[in-house]
């Protein structure tokens, strides 16, 4: 086992690198894109070594770093991660790098850029890593900055409007999960996640604690109907911006449910699985008509993300309805554990979406779908890898989008058929909204005068989609090592969420 500090190197080394990218901009200016893609390289290599070093056979926390923060309140400096954090972090770090290579050409202040981008990948890892509940907190909340300076300096004309309220919906959200802190602290007298995960607790005082998680949580999935923040937010972020939210950032909302929700409050969590299932349900099917509707790309790439979101806490709530209905664990499993691929699949395939539409907009410099048509005419090699990514995002067999989908969709048969029925209409809705688009932007005729300009992808682009086509299909092909990798802690989440914590009981 490794010695040195993986995980704060992966936190503080993207920051303390951001530092250096402003420093050096003002002598150095030719230098930032260089140190600030050798930073976020360097911080991906190390989470490979975090995943070299990982035991998929166990679900106890390691790399664990343990260090007195604030003694007075028992507070600690305390990261670990287990089967469930480390896929996320694998994520983010990844995306980091493409997103600096993205960033390349970027030319209003990109040293700040940069920066802002390499800050939220270390509080991002801060968020997955951390075992303290206030350390958690104080990573989550402390994301809101670099978000709101990408979104409101390098965003569209309505920028100031999306990056107030993404901050507001976020903030509002978070202020009821202190409170949660708060009064586990007081019972407990830890802030340790671990500890609170044990910490008995009557049924009424749960169902509080889960509906103030669940805000919090819900709006970062986004659930409906506290998704309004996010088509605004990608509509008017940069591309990157977009990448990184869609990518990332969600999968914080559905990895807060998994920490805290399920193992802290579980009885509330049964209690109230149907109003998660229900909320579930409606963000697949419904939000997948609006986006159905939608004839900006980035709106429609948004929409399809609440659906397909939706699968992931559709998963995640399955366990206790399978268990009331079947005692069958190894469904309630299934459930989780499809609700997990779903959100690295998700992270794959909308960074890649995204990144196509970006494509288009630098040259065309228009989100709609009607300002194309006929692209595969003139830019054939970005076509073939753009259908791939839609239909990744339908669910095509052979892709990520298909395995963690037709996981939750199995374990859904385990609950009750109408769920899986419900589900199951994503995948015609997403057949339906992904063919619409591709059938107007690449295919027919060419449309314009700007389509007909177009040129095919540079090399510095062709990395980027080579890079995410590998990853998009060869989880869709071979997804045993991200399943063996949360095996373990999956079992041990879905036994610890199936047994009784009701004080007293």
């Amino acid at each position: 086992m490794f010695e040195w500090p993986l995980l704060s190197l992966l936190v503080w080394l993207p920051i303390f690198g951001a530092a250096a990218v402003v420093a050096i901009a003002s002598g150095m200016p030719k230098l930032v894109r260089p140190l600030a893609l050798a930073v976020a390289v360097l911080t991906f290599l190390l989470s490979l070594v975090l995943y070299a070093g990982f035991d998929v056979s166990t679900a106890a926390m390691q790399f664990e770093e343990r260090s007195v923060w604030i003694e007075a309140f028992n507070i600690h400096y305390h990261l670990g991660v287990d089967g469930l954090s480390l896929p996320l972090i694998l994520l983010t770090t990844l995306i980091g790098v493409l997103i600096i290579i993205g960033g390349w050409t970027i030319q209003d202040r990109p040293h700040l850029y940069l920066a802002s981008f390499l800050v939220l990948q270390g509080l991002t890892v801060g968020v997955f890593a951390a075992l303290d509940a206030l350390l958690f907190y104080v990573f989550f909340e402390a994301m809101l900055v670099p978000m709101f300076l990408i979104i409101g300096i390098w965003g569209g004309p309505n920028r100031i409007y999306a990056t107030i309220k993404f901050f507001l919906f976020t903030f509002f959200g978070s202020v009821f999960m202190l409170i949660a802190l708060l009064w586990l602290y007081l019972q407990s007298g830890s802030f340790a996640i671990l500890d609170l995960h044990q910490l008995p607790i009557a049924l009424n005082a749960q169902i509080l604690i889960f509906l103030a998680f669940l805000i919090a949580f819900a709006v970062k999935v986004p659930m409906w109907p506290v998704h309004t923040w996010l088509p605004d937010a990608h509509v008017e972020a940069p591309t990157g911006g977009s990448v990184v939210l869609a990518a990332v950032m969600l999968k914080i909302g559905g990895y807060g449910l998994v920490r805290f929700s399920l193992p802290i409050t579980p009885d509330a969590a049964a209690a109230l699985d149907w109003l998660v299932i229900g909320l579930s349900l409606v963000a697949i099917a419904y939000i997948g008509f609006v986006a159905l509707a939608q004839s900006d790309m980035k709106k429609l790439i948004a929409y399809s993300s609440i659906s397909h979101m939706g699968f992931v806490t559709l998963g995640l709530f399955l366990a206790f309805a399978i268990s009331r209905n079947t005692g069958d664990v190894t469904g309630a499993g299934l459930g989780i554990t499809g609700g997990m691929v779903q959100m690295i699949s998700h992270g794959f395939i909308s960074g890649a979406m995204f990144l196509a539409v970006g494509v288009l907009y630098d040259r065309v410099h228009s989100r709609e779908i009607s300002s194309y048509g006929g692209v595969a005419n003139t830019m054939p090699w970005f076509a073939m890898f753009a259908v791939l990514f839609f239909m990744a995002n339908s669910g095509l067999p052979g892709t990520s989008g298909f395995v963690g989908e037709f996981m939750v969709i199995l374990a859904a048969f385990h609950a009750s058929f109408w769920f899986a029925f419900v589900a199951g209409i994503t995948l015609l809705l997403g057949a339906a909204y992904s063919l619409w688009l591709v059938k107007r932007v690449f295919y027919g005729e060419i449309a314009n005068n700007a389509v007909a300009g177009l040129k095919d992808l540079s090399a510095r682009e062709w990395l980027l989609m080579t890079i995410l086509a590998v990853f998009v299909l060869g989880v869709g092909i071979w997804p045993f090592p991200l399943i063996e990798m949360m095996e373990a802690s999956v079992a041990n989440l879905v036994e610890h969420i199936l047994q009784s914590k009701v004080e007293g009981s």
